[in-house]
Order: structure tokens, then sequence, then C-alpha cells
């Protein structure tokens, strides 16, 4: 699945569309690395997500096309 469709299903960054200007500014890492949009993601990914004055960072549990509102957070750990 693409990082900037993961971080909409697991809900960690409200639309899509976010996510994708985010990649394209830089503002995500992968495992230490900025990655574009297309990045492919795989479980037990680390995520670093730079947004305003916020770093926050997640490390992937579950990748799936589809979650739930309640579901949403058992897709990644806050680290």
């Amino acid at each position: 699945m693409r990082i900037d469709k993961y971080l909409k299903v697991s809900r960690i960054i409200k639309r899509r569309t976010v996510a994708n200007e985010a990649c394209d500014a830089g503002r995500i890492e992968v495992n230490g690395k900025v990655v574009r949009a297309s990045y492919d993601v795989k479980v037990g990914d680390k995520i670093t997500v730079n947004l305003g004055q916020n770093s926050r960072s997640f490390e992937v549990l579950e990748v799936s096309e589809h979650a739930l509102k309640e579901d949403a957070a058992k897709l990644y750990k806050p680290l």
C-alpha cells in the first residue's frame, strides 16, 4: 500500500491529499529516509511525520486496505 493511502486509512492524517502534499514537501520519513507518496509500506516500518512543530513516530503493525474508525489505531503503534 502507498504511504499516502496508509496514513489516511490509519487516520494518522485525515485526508489523502494532505498526506500526499506532506510527502512531496519531505515531511514524511520511513526508517530515517524521506520518502515519496508512492513508497510501499511494509509491516515493521517506522514512520515519522513532521507537521508544523510536531514530530510523531509510529511503527506499522498491520497493512489493511480498509479500517473502521475503531480499528484504525490497531494498524500502528506510537513510539
